[in-house]
């Protein structure tokens, strides 16, 4: 609900209605506030970041332009200042000061949720240290955004950031990464993907599984998936994207086992199991086909292994 002031512009309306089980919060305590803001669609964004908005002090933003564009949308007057990397040193005593006058502050980012490859964490380190209340306004995240629509195992990854842009460290920096055992995430930006997507495929395998997010949430949104081998070359060919783009590689690819490897686990599953029971479950557990494993199975029993 809004109403309007007299200059006509809209202010969202927090006040409590009685019997409503979710209702706004009409006094916000004072501290700072780390808000989610949408990664394109304005409409992604929470009732409860939006009260937040509507109620603090001061909201920070990397660009202010992009901060005014969402308020206005949801009818929010709210004093917007700049926050970001180049005025952060300058501007931390005064916000301090301000927070721990009682002043309320929210904290945005161009898109997403703040810190997250964002300026801020200094501004939070700070605030904590001193006592003052820090509040987590959850929302919209590019990263989890892409994550989950990426086919690539989820239960654990990595956020890499963005790779160095010269490509002596950024293969430095991938070689790194090659043995994290789990779905790395990374931004990059159009005029390098392909070269980092042939990095990746040389040095974390052309037959590992990899996705390309791109423009999530926005009118142009599109996902590739495919082994980094392929999508080196597709974006080698059709050359480079648009938009914000995230690039993904799932965890290394399990290497050859080892013949002692597999005799060892296939020892200890006849103990406990039968023979195609064992076999069946040490061709799954070591991306063994079940015949190969079946046969070495009855080796090993011919041998008195078994």
């Amino acid at each position: 609900m809004s109403s309007s002031d007299p200059s006509g512009r809209a202010q969202r309306d927090t006040r409590a209605r009685p019997g409503d089980p979710q209702q706004a919060i009409t006094e916000f305590a004072p501290g700072l506030y780390i808000v989610s803001t949408p990664i394109g669609n304005l409409r992604d964004i929470t009732l409860r970041a939006l009260d937040t908005l509507a109620s603090c002090d001061e909201v920070l933003a990397e660009d202010t332009r992009v901060a005014r564009k969402l308020l206005d949308a949801h009818g929010i007057r709210a004093k917007v200042t700049p926050y970001h990397d180049h005025n952060g040193a300058r501007r931390r005593p005064e916000l301090i000061e301000s927070l721990l006058s009682g002043a309320r502050i929210a904290l945005t980012s161009d898109a997403g949720t703040p810190l997250v490859s964002d300026p801020g964490y200094k501004l939070v380190r700070e605030a904590a240290a001193e006592g003052i209340a820090v509040h987590p306004v959850p929302g919209p995240s590019a990263l989890l955004a892409g994550l989950v629509i990426s086919g690539l195992p989820s239960d654990r990854f990595l956020f890499a950031g963005f790779p160095p842009p010269r490509r002596a460290a950024r293969r430095s920096w991938l070689e790194r990464l090659e043995d994290v055992p789990a779905t790395l995430v990374i931004y990059e930006s159009g005029s390098r993907l392909g070269q980092l997507l042939a990095d990746m495929a040389d040095i974390l395998g052309a037959g590992r599984k990899g996705a390309v997010a791109r423009e999530l949430t926005k009118l142009f949104e599109e996902t590739r998936r495919g082994e980094l081998g392929d999508l080196a070359s597709h974006y080698g060919e059709a050359g480079p994207p648009k938009g914000e783009i995230m690039v993904m590689a799932g965890p290394p690819l399990p290497g050859p086992a080892r013949d002692e490897d597999i005799d060892s686990a296939l020892r200890s599953a006849l103990r406990r199991a039968p023979t195609r029971a064992a076999a069946d479950e040490v061709a799954q557990t070591m991306g063994l086909s079940r015949r190969a494993a079946y046969q070495r199975a009855l080796k090993l029993k011919d041998e008195g292994d078994g």
